[in-house]
């Protein structure tokens, strides 16, 4: 078997023997192919193989070959492979990885073309043309160490492309491949002298931006780069909009050395696409205090489950003045920041894969609760998207209901509308499944999302919420007063119940109560209650609902 070693030496100084006139530097794809016209734009006619590695040589050992470039680190060591390959004076190869390219070299000594061109492969993007991730970090730091010391400054500025992953995945990689190139070019068009744009990896970018006028020259370009994005770019007869966030910084205010300005421009871009995507927006130290927040409660978030932080409380529902039930709340009471909001960590714990864990605790919980109240009462325990679209749901949350011994009627899940965004078969069996399991379900929130009629059509809820959203300007708002009788109309035709969220006036709770709503649940019937203060609550809680309800 022939010898195959990682060659240390550096990129254009290879160690192969001297071969004949034939196939003394040649390129392949990322999969030892020939290269693609799309790939293979920057390189000469001369250097694209017509055939695969294996093909020109018969000889190699393939599977050898793939091996040792996956454990190789990428585009550093060459490969150096010795031994009698066939042909008069062929006794080696060097192949080098660069991006997405292999470059093959069969000769001790390489002529100048051939250096070159090596040279500009190792430091430019093969796919776009522009200077790659090695390029950009010897020029941001060569040019932060000219502005030290002066009055110069320069931004940098980090592009991420909004919707490409979707193009990739229902065009193509050709596809994607095309529309990057097609980007870059936007790119440069709009740029001047003083700038130049990097590929880093996938679909980031960069802009390092010099001259006068900094930092409002840099938010200008960055404001021309968006509206340049917004334009369609056509991709095989198809229309395809790809638009561009833009994360900005500028040296020196906002760092002096390359890893503070990535730094920088990286909080900015974050906090673009938190605040939209297809925008600028330059850097703030406020990001950075914002993300230690964040990144402080995303380690605690870990935590917080086994070292029994959360707790919940449960708010009071009403019906002809009357508590029926109430609905479960969880609460996170962080010992260091003290109660956190539910809107701030319940999206991170989504994220990060924690909800279903959390929720199998609320839900435990919240039935353990239950089993103390009146055996009419019942709990509404919400469930998340993370919960919903977890497999095995239908048989923990029955589970559960055995463990605990309170009765499937008693138990009634709430579901937003976002979970609901595809009414797809398995969504429906798991909604069949709890109904089967005499579990009721109510559609949270109804109205504030995607307001999904064909769900109503196609499953039987047993509740829907209206949002505290059409409620709060309920007595003055002729609008909110038409949609909430619409939709109060639309659950009873389709024989379901209707509950108002966040009613807090007499007032509110006369209109609803005219128009045939079924359930208020808010301050005017109760604050969120904790575990401590239950038992008092529901033993007046027939006179005092009533009272103030009347």
């Amino acid at each position: 078997m022939r010898k195959i070693r990682a060659a240390s030496s550096a990129l254009g100084q290879t160690q192969a023997e001297a071969s004949s006139s034939i196939d003394r530097l040649l390129f392949f794809d990322r999969d030892f192919n020939p290269i693609e016209d799309f790939l293979g734009n920057d390189l000469p006619a001369s250097v694209k193989p017509a055939a695969s590695l294996w093909e020109h040589f018969p000889q190699l050992d393939k599977s050898a070959i793939t091996l040792a470039f996956r454990s190789l680190d990428e585009s550093v060591q060459p490969l150096r492979i010795s031994g009698d390959l066939g042909g008069p004076g062929a006794h080696g190869l060097t192949i080098y990885r660069i991006g997405d390219l292999f470059a093959v070299v069969r000769s001790d000594e390489l002529v100048d073309d051939e250096r070159a061109t090596l040279l500009h492969l190792a430091t430019h993007d093969p796919l776009t043309g522009l200077p790659n991730r090695r390029q950009f970090s010897d020029d941001l730091a060569e040019l932060l160490q000219e502005t030290a010391g002066s009055d110069e400054t320069l931004s940098l500025m980090q592009l991420d492309l909004d919707d490409f992953k979707p193009v990739n995945d229902t065009l193509g990689h050709p596809a994607g491949d095309k529309l990057l190139q097609f980007a870059a070019r936007r790119i440069q068009d709009c740029l001047t002298s003083d700038d130049r744009a990097y590929r880093l990896a996938g679909d980031e970018f960069t802009v390092i931006s010099r001259g006068p006028g900094h930092p409002a020259k840099a938010h200008r370009l960055a404001e021309a780069l968006v509206a340049a994005f917004k334009k369609p770019f056509t991709i095989d007869g198809i229309a395809v909009f790809v638009g561009t966030s833009i994360g900005i910084s500028t040296a020196p205010p906002d760092g002096t050395s390359p890893e503070e300005l990535m730094k920088a421009s990286d909080l900015a871009l974050y906090a673009a696409k938190q605040e939209g995507r297809g925008r600028p927006k330059a850097y703030d130290p406020e990001m950075l205090e914002l993300l230690e927040q964040r990144e402080l409660l995303r380690r605690s978030l870990r935590m917080a489950l086994v070292q029994q932080q959360f707790f919940v409380e449960y708010q009071p529902i009403s019906e002809a003045g009357s508590v029926v039930g109430f609905e479960a709340l969880l609460r996170w009471n962080h010992p260091l920041l003290g109660k956190i909001p539910p809107a701030s960590f319940i999206p991170m714990a989504e994220a990060d894969g924690l909800m279903p864990d959390i929720g199998a605790w609320v839900l435990e919980q919240a039935c353990r609760e239950a089993m103390n109240w009146p055996e009419n009462y019942v709990v509404a325990v919400n469930l998340s998207a993370a919960e919903f679209l977890t497999s095995g749901l239908t048989d923990r949350v029955s589970q559960t209901l055995d463990l605990v011994g309170l009765p499937p009627e008693r138990l009634e899940l709430e579901i937003t509308e976002s979970v609901l965004l595809e009414r797809t078969v398995n969504n429906i069996d798991t909604l069949n499944t709890l109904n089967v399991l005499g579990i009721r379900i109510s559609l949270d929130d109804f109205g504030t999302e995607y307001s999904s009629l064909s769900y109503l059509k196609t499953f039987p809820f047993d509740t829907i919420k209206i949002d505290k959203y059409f409620i709060t300007d309920l007595e003055s708002d002729p609008k909110s007063q038409t949609i909430v009788r619409c939709i109060v109309n639309l659950a009873h035709g389709l024989d379901m119940q209707v509950t108002a969220e966040g009613v807090e006036t007499p007032a509110q709770a006369e209109w609803l109560h005219n128009v045939g709503c079924d359930r208020l649940q808010g301050y005017l019937v109760s604050r969120p209650l904790p575990v401590e203060a239950m038992g008092e609550f529901i033993n007046r809680a027939e006179t005092s609902v009533s009272h103030a309800l009347v």
